[in-house]
């Protein structure tokens, strides 16, 4: 089904539904794109989701999808949208079951020249110490005392307890631990999925990637950031595994039953969702911080075995290497922060659910080594193509609650992607383009090939255009593990 209702076309980076579109609507809907990305976004109906957003409780603001835009769960992925923080509602639909699926950036003083041909080498090592794939476990056996910890501290458990450097903290969305999480509000089904799988890739559009900076194109950014082109990067992208994806489960179900014996009254059922001055919304709101607090600790795990990845085929130290983590940022979730809306300063939950945090320098919550230029911001492309850095800009501050994209997006599911692709093209596509690839299965390989992306120059094109970020480097890959 595709959307064939109103859309019209503000200037060459916004389209707007209007309020009137449906009775439901209590704000307009907006959707970042350029004129060629428009037709595919209409295809799937995603719009009609941003439409739908637009009727969440205490909504401000308009409800936004930016360019990355596709078919989601209640949210399109790609969705923005905030709520006033004392009369709004919170929704797990515009948070994802993968609750704080993000990026980090780790970068290397390393070329490829000082990897001594050795990527091959290197990619075996870090699938070998970093567990993916479908139903994968963690390497380090924890019980419930120490889940709960990680629940509550995140990435600070993970340094305290050896994996990883202090100053990680300061590079990680923040510092890798939402002060809200209160672990007693997650269930012990929820317990159980994530013990085994702490430390772990798991499967899906996550991956670890060796690329390497080709473009810089904000020389006095990139410096800020660490970046030079020529040198070696690592991105890890993953999230909460089934910790967090059983945590979004149940308190959806709770919600769904909430909204009908409370007689809420939405365009779709997905878009349950509970006040925040509620204890469902906030016991969910404390659970979705632990969720959180998992992905970040999971992906410090992580950054500890690529360290030693490093450190073992190039027998060096990490330190040596210069490999520092860039910035973790998160791109499931929903945060409590103010911002300007309609001309005053207001305290709101904004939503994102596929779209990352891209705050303009001077924010407070930017680590204070930033603060100065403005946030990082890690879009992955397809495992073909790389990844983008960028930096939020003043645009977002004024539009978005402070938010961009997320990656390229899909522009084919991931059932099509099985149907109509082949793994032996994608694997000779990634030789013919140099790209030393580990995969755990052909399915896998399949449903996350780069023929099921959007193309990312025209996203990132879009959100640099429309104010809301500006280019810093482009990273090119030179070998992927995929989960």
């Amino acid at each position: 089904m595709a959307w064939n209702g109103k859309l019209k076309k503000i200037d060459e980076n916004r389209w707007e539904i209007p309020k009137d579109e449906f009775p439901f609507m209590r704000t307009n809907a907006v959707i970042y794109a350029s004129e060629n990305m428009i037709g595919q976004i209409r295809s799937d109906n995603a719009p009609l989701q941003a439409a739908n957003v637009a009727s969440l409780p205490g909504i401000v603001g308009s409800s936004m999808a930016m360019p990355d835009i596709h078919w989601g769960y209640g949210f399109p992925i790609g969705g923005v949208a905030a709520v006033n923080a004392d009369s709004g509602s919170i929704s797990p639909g515009g948070i994802g079951f993968d609750i704080n699926c993000g990026v980090r950036l780790i970068k290397t003083d390393l070329t490829v020249d000082d990897l001594g041909g050795k990527v091959g080498v290197l990619v075996d090592e870090l699938y070998k110490n970093v567990p993916s794939g479908l139903g994968s476990k963690g390497l380090t056996k924890i019980g419930n005392r120490e889940l709960d910890d990680i629940l509550k501290n995140g990435s600070k458990w993970a340094v305290e307890n050896g994996y990883g450097w202090e100053r990680d903290l300061e590079a990680t969305e923040e510092k890798g631990r939402m002060k809200d999480a209160d672990p007693s509000a997650v269930s012990d089904k929820a317990r159980k999925r994530g013990i085994p799988q702490i430390g772990s890739l798991g499967s899906g559009n996550h991956f670890l990637e060796l690329d390497v900076v080709d473009d810089v194109f904000d020389k006095d950014v990139a410096k800020k950031f660490g970046l030079k082109e020529g040198t070696v990067t690592v991105t890890v992208h993953c999230g909460s595994r089934g910790c967090g994806h059983q945590i979004a489960t149940e308190y959806l179900q709770e919600m769904e039953r909430y909204i009908k014996n409370n007689n809420i009254d939405l365009p779709d059922r997905q878009l349950a969702c509970a006040p925040l001055d509620s204890k469902l919304g906030d016991d969910y709101y404390k659970a979705m911080c632990c969720g959180a607090n998992y992905a970040w600790a999971n992906r410090q795990m992580i950054t500890h075995w690529v360290r030693e990845s490093f450190e073992n085929i190039l027998e060096g130290s990490a330190e040596d290497m210069g490999m520092d983590v860039v910035y973790d940022v998160a791109h499931n979730i929903a945060k409590k922060e103010r911002h300007d809306v309609e001309g005053h300063s207001e305290n709101v939950l904004v939503h994102r659910k596929g779209a990352t945090r891209a705050f303009a320098a001077g924010r407070t919550e930017i680590a204070q080594m930033y603060r100065d230029v403005g946030q990082p911001v890690i879009i992955p492309g397809d495992m073909k193509v790389g990844t983008y850095v960028l930096v939020g800009k003043k645009g977002a501050m004024k539009e978005t609650f402070g938010s961009t994209c997320h990656g390229a997006g899909r522009k084919m599911s991931r059932n099509a992607a099985l149907s109509k692709l082949k793994a032996s093209d994608v694997k000779n596509e990634m030789r013919k383009n140099n790209i030393y690839l580990r995969s755990g299965s052909d399915e896998g390989l399949l449903e996350e090939a780069p023929a099921a992306y959007k193309d990312v120059d025209e996203v990132i094109k879009v959100v640099c255009a429309a104010g809301l970020t500006d280019k810093v480097a482009k990273l090119t890959p030179i070998g992927v593990v995929k989960g």
